[in-house]
């Protein structure tokens, strides 16, 4: 991405998709969720500020953990999430196809009529 990515890049790349809300968690998280499900989780304070994790599909998982910047999720790799500490090292596209491709992982796990209204 080049720049520092904070909150509110996050907020305004992934906050028009459809059922995207988002809300702190355990003080220190902003997340994002689509129908109560998480997808991405930025981290707001603490060792891993400014670090963003989230889901990806599980044939990249061990691809992506073996890449420089890339380490298991802390609570969350069983589920295939992972943590970026420094999401600016990635290039642009890749960190929004990234954060996309986990919108789309969690959306598919909704029920069919979830689904569909979210597509409405």
């Amino acid at each position: 991405m080049g720049k520092q990515v904070d909150a509110s890049a996050v907020r305004a790349l992934v906050g028009s998709w459809p059922g995207v809300e988002a809300d702190v968690k355990w003080q220190d998280d902003l997340v994002f969720s689509v129908a109560g499900k998480m997808f991405c989780c930025f981290c707001l304070r603490g060792p891993r500020a400014g670090g963003i994790g989230f889901k990806v599909d599980d044939e990249r998982f061990l691809e992506l953990t073996d890449r420089p910047g890339f380490v298991p999720a802390p609570y969350l790799a069983k589920a295939k999430w992972v943590l970026v500490a420094a999401p600016e090292s990635l290039p642009a596209d890749e960190f929004k196809a990234l954060l996309r491709r986990s919108y789309e992982l969690v959306r598919s796990k909704l029920t069919k009529k979830l689904q569909r209204e979210l597509a409405e």
